[in-house]
């Protein structure tokens, strides 16, 4: 099940096993539930900044009119992940499983706070690289200890649960934000509460001891041993030693074969050519998860869904939260299917949805904004000269002007009092002619302009992360788990990991430029582009791994993999 910390997926009877473990031995799951905190956190993380993001703009009048620093005050997190993902490897073999989480946990709680607190932008983005380096260090090291502090036979369903606990807590977070929605402070309390989960993390991992695996390889052995005592029966417990003593043994060599540093190792895996084949298959489907525009929606939704004409903050932040329910749905799909019909099947067909809800969503918003509202000049009078969008007032072609036209123009569009989709007011953005807006019972947009078709839209969004998770949410993982040879699987698992977080940066800091640029619809286009050319990639570079022994798969990508269009499969890589 794991070699090297490397864990592979579970089936059905492995969950069945979990529990019956679990509930003989509640200290095991106590273990994984611990360390599982900082998958809800990273979920956690993900999910509150796009509700914050609403209401810290609407404070920082800095951030409402700059793109950049909303997209950096998101994406912030992620480079800061990045170099924790970097030092978390680092530390968690230096000074332990244990200690590394505990590092994550004060770095986590430091930066909610800063961030509650933070009297500008720029302190916002410094608290959230804080909690992008505990992040990062947590989303390696807690499943690294989830895997060395639980039995082989259940330990894939308890890591597998650790997925499940990064969805759950973007569930929690959208919660967490609607819960705010009225509260004084708003999206302080939304980012400062995230500090919560880590500090009762950092309280709880006081209380449990190393991962067995780092203690013997720190010649701990009887420190090792008292753990896995408390883990596995008596009868059980020489053969765990024994067999923890071959699987070191084994890794040491490996090391001495290909190098201890990581620049030799990097060298070594380019070099040969069946890693080389599995890091084409790995990287591509890594960066493939963030390409088709997933983060897009989970640091985004909110924005989205008021882009799709739902101006309320609340509204918009109650629809994102069916979008984050659907993808821990998902994630539960995945563990139940992703065994029975293969990682790669799972894919092609995640993909295949992916690119048509994507493609139905860029034409959806591109019809809602040719229908958009016009503006009147009348309604736009009504609230005086000086209040009117300069842009506006000074175009010699007032009639062709609607609600996109006046929001591109970086203003405001107040609705008309009777319907709000008739033609209403072009004004300036400002905080007081918003209040005399909503005074008169109308409608003020920011971010996207009414509309009949909208909740389509917002259908489509749920449609599209039904299609991603099962498939392209998991399955990416699972592969990378199973595709590099036992001497390369950290490394390889490692490049791969830094492509995804580097995919996911760009998504991140690039998606409302895109907006701008090309429009909301151009900017799903794009990336419906992207997730066709993904889907030829994994076609043609991925092979199925599912129920192949590591062996099979080194023996299959010697070879060369080649999918039925070309003849027949190695074996084992059936296509659809």
């Amino acid at each position: 099940m794991v070699e090297g910390g490397v864990v592979k997926a579970a089936d059905k009877t492995e969950f069945t096993e979990c529990w019956k473990v679990t509930w003989k031995t509640p200290y095991i799951m106590r273990l994984a539930f611990s360390a599982g905190i900082g998958g809800l956190l990273f979920g956690y993380d993900t999910g509150v900044i796009s509700g914050a993001l609403l209401y810290i703009k609407e404070d920082f009048e800095a951030v409402g009119r700059n793109t950049f620093l909303q997209e950096l005050i998101v994406s912030t997190c992620v480079l800061g992940a990045i170099f924790g993902a970097a030092i978390g490897g680092f530390c968690s073999d230096s000074l332990g499983r244990r200690k590394t989480i505990l590092v994550a946990d004060f770095l986590f709680f430091v930066g909610a706070i800063v961030m509650a607190v933070a009297p500008h932008p720029w302190i916002i983005i410094v608290g959230r690289f804080l909690v992008g380096l505990g992040v990062g260090m947590a989303s390696m090291t807690a499943p690294l200890y989830i895997s060395e502090a639980s039995p082989a036979r259940i330990r894939g369903a308890l890591v597998s649960m650790n997925g499940l606990m990064i969805t759950g807590g973007q569930f929690l977070a959208y919660l967490i934000n609607l819960a705010f929605t009225r509260a004084p402070g708003t999206w302080r309390w939304m980012l400062g509460v995230a500090g919560t989960p880590a500090l009762i993390q950092f309280v709880l991992m006081l209380s449990l001891p190393e991962s067995p695996r780092w203690l013997y390889r720190a010649n701990k052995v009887d420190e090792a041993r008292t753990i896995l005592a408390r883990i596995y029966p008596p009868d059980e417990v020489e053969n765990e030693i024994n067999a923890l003593k071959e699987s070191v043994q084994k890794e040491k060599e490996i090391e001495d074969s290909i190098g201890t540093t990581t620049l030799s190792k990097v060298k070594g895996a380019f070099k040969d050519p069946v890693v080389r084949r599995g890091l084409y298959a790995g990287i591509t489907v890594q960066v493939a998860q963030q390409f088709v525009g997933i983060n897009t929606v989970m640091y985004y939704s909110p924005t989205i869904v008021q882009f799709a004409g739902f101006a309320s903050k609340s509204v918009a932040l109650a629809l994102s939260l069916v979008t984050s329910g659907l993808n821990a749905l998902g994630s539960i799909i995945s563990m139940l299917f992703v065994d029975r019909y293969g990682r790669r099947k799972l894919m092609i067909i995640s993909m295949f949805g992916i690119i048509t809800c994507l493609v139905v969503l860029a034409i959806v918003f591109q019809q809602a904004s040719i229908h958009s509202p016009g503006i009147s000049q009348v309604e736009s009078a009504h609230f005086g000269a000086n209040s009117t969008c300069p842009s506006y007032f000074s175009n010699v072609n007032k009639n062709k002007w609607d609600c996109m036209s006046c929001l591109k123009a970086q203003c405001s569009f107040c609705s008309n009092a009777e319907n709000q989709y008739h033609p209403g007011a072009c004004l300036v953005s400002k905080k007081d002619l918003k209040g005399s807006c909503l005074a008169q019972k109308r409608v003020w947009f920011e971010e996207g302009c009414p509309s009949k078709i909208g909740f389509f839209a917002v259908i489509l969004l749920g449609l599209y992360i039904i299609s991603y998770s099962p498939g392209m949410g998991t399955a990416p993982w699972i592969v990378n788990s199973e595709i590099y040879p036992l001497r390369y699987r950290g490394v390889g698992g490692g490049i791969a990991a830094v492509a995804n977080w580097t995919s996911n940066l760009i998504v991140s800091l690039t998606f409302l430029t895109l907006t701008e640029t090309l429009t909301v619809a151009g900017a799903f286009l794009l990336f419906a582009g992207i997730s066709f050319l993904a889907l030829i990639a994994i076609f043609f570079l991925v092979p199925e791994t599912k129920g192949l022994q590591f062996e099979e798969v080194e023996k299959m990508l010697k070879s060369g993999f080649r999918p039925k269009l070309f003849g027949k499969n190695t074996k084992g890589a059936d296509s659809v």
